[in-house]
């Protein structure tokens, strides 16, 4: 190891190979993983793809194990590294190479954080549509890596839809690059899907080409509560047609997380009475603000109308649009109750109603003390469930996994909706995918990371 990280040194520069405590000193994930625990003998800082290319290079001829680290946002210890790896960072790689308002693409460089792209965008009234929590820190690249989700998947998808075009090191150091800037291209395998949502395990993405959309000239969020999840499914279908396609979030609270954000110590305050299961957070985006804020609020009172909805408040300033998006983004209210443990999963939206229903009572049963808040992009078929019992332990993790995650089997629902599988959803993996599904995942692994040098242990296991 000492002798390739000399050579490594040789390469970079001393700037571009970091240890000892400067290593300890940028991984706060050090010590937290379920899995385990540690740090790398060293973090890789390439400025370039020929910087990259030729680190792979190296590693693969070494057989050394590299994990590559975006913003480290994530929440599946993928980007988790021991003392027999690497960490590989591309945070020195952040320039945004080209922005083409013909096209409407964006070409950035991996190591670009997602707030420094959207507002780079912005300035040409362009919009790059993926937004999360996490935007100031999350890399574009570590996006990609994980095809993340976020607040707009409703209309604009996963990041798998935005990305037109990347680059990506393969493990023996070949470059693989595809930066073209067309939405339609179907000259034979499309090679970059290999790389986006792959957490790194398949190659490294260094530059990406995006799908940029034109930026909105109006944002209409209102804040509704709904009296039983029938309703909660018929609103939905019931506003998606009313707004004509411009329907961009629909995030739904149930009302014990609602409690949670809007009670001391949470700063936020209730703009609806506590008086009923679930509340919406629905907003649209379009052209016109004053045709459209008329078109929004006709809308909601044509579902008020039809007994879709109890009560609604319509934002009518930015302020009060920011405060409603407050409530939603809270989870660090969560840690009134920690230790817990957050789950990311996905299903049909029928199925809902039910699978929390089952959750809970399975959680009621073992710890009748427990606290249990679930909210999330349900019009995307995504719920976030926090779940505490007061036992962090590996046995009580243990538990309350197999609570969350087997009636999702016959719901056919995945364990992992926009988070990824990394590390700690690895044993479960098969619970979401097919025997035939885990063997071509094999498959492609040996075939393009042969020596296994590659986030090792992550997505599958070793």
């Amino acid at each position: 190891m000492s002798q390739l990280i000399e050579e490594l040194t040789r390469l970079l520069g001393d700037k571009g190979v970091l240890t000892g405590e400067a290593v300890a000193e940028r991984n706060p994930l050090a010590g937290l993983s379920q899995s385990h625990a540690g740090l790398p003998s060293a973090v890789i800082r390439p400025r370039t793809t020929e910087d990259v290319a030729a680190v792979l290079k190296l590693c693969h001829r070494h057989e050394q194990a590299i994990v590559p680290q975006g913003g480290m946002t994530g929440l599946v210890e993928g980007t988790v590294a021991s003392s027999n790896e690497l960490a590989l960072t591309l945070e020195r790689m952040t320039d945004i190479e080209e922005i083409d308002p013909v096209t409407r693409t964006m070409t950035v460089q991996a190591g670009v954080p997602l707030q420094a792209a959207q507002e780079a965008a912005e300035e040409h009234g362009l919009m790059l549509p993926l937004d999360l929590g996490a935007r100031g820190s999350a890399t574009v690249g570590g996006n990609v890596s994980t095809n993340a989700g976020g607040n707009r998947v409703i209309r604009y998808g996963m990041m798998r839809e935005m990305v037109l075009g990347l680059e990506a090191v393969m493990a023996d150091g070949t470059v693989v690059s595809s930066l073209g800037k067309m939405i339609k291209n179907n000259a034979g395998y499309d090679i970059k899907q290999l790389f986006i949502g792959s957490e790194g395990t398949l190659g490294i993405v260094t530059r990406i080409v995006l799908r940029l959309r034109q930026l909105p000239k109006s944002q209409n969020t209102a804040f509704v509560a709904v009296e039983s999840f029938d309703k909660v499914t018929a609103f939905l279908s019931s506003i998606d047609g009313k707004l004509g396609g411009t329907l961009s979030a629909f995030e739904v609270m149930w009302r014990d997380f609602y409690e949670l954000v809007t009670k001391a110590p949470a700063e936020n305050r209730p703009p609806i009475p506590y008086d009923y299961p679930y509340y919406i957070l629905v907003e649209s985006l379009g052209a016109d603000q004053e045709a459209d804020a008329e078109r929004f609020e006709a809308a909601l009172a044509e579902t008020l109308e039809e007994e879709l909805l109890v009560d609604a408040v319509i934002a009518k300033s930015q302020n009060e649009r920011n405060a409603m998006w407050a409530m939603r983004d809270d989870v660090g209210q969560c840690l009134q109750f920690w230790p817990f443990f957050a789950f990311d999963v996905s299903m049909g939206i029928p199925d809902m109603e039910t699978y929390v229903s089952e959750v809970k009572q399975s959680l009621d049963k073992d710890w009748p003390g427990h606290r249990c808040v679930i909210f999330g992009h349900l019009g995307d078929g995504n719920l976030h469930v926090i779940v505490g019992v007061g036992d962090e332990s590996k046995d009580a993790r243990r538990a309350v996994e197999n609570i969350v995650y087997s009636p999702l089997r016959e719901r056919q629902g995945s364990v992992s909706a926009e988070h990824g599988i990394g590390l700690e959803k690895q044993p479960y993996l098969d619970w979401t995918r097919s025997d035939a599904e885990i063997s071509l995942m094999r498959t492609l692994k040996s075939a393009l990371d042969p020596k296994g040098i590659l986030n090792p242990g992550k997505v599958l296991q070793l």
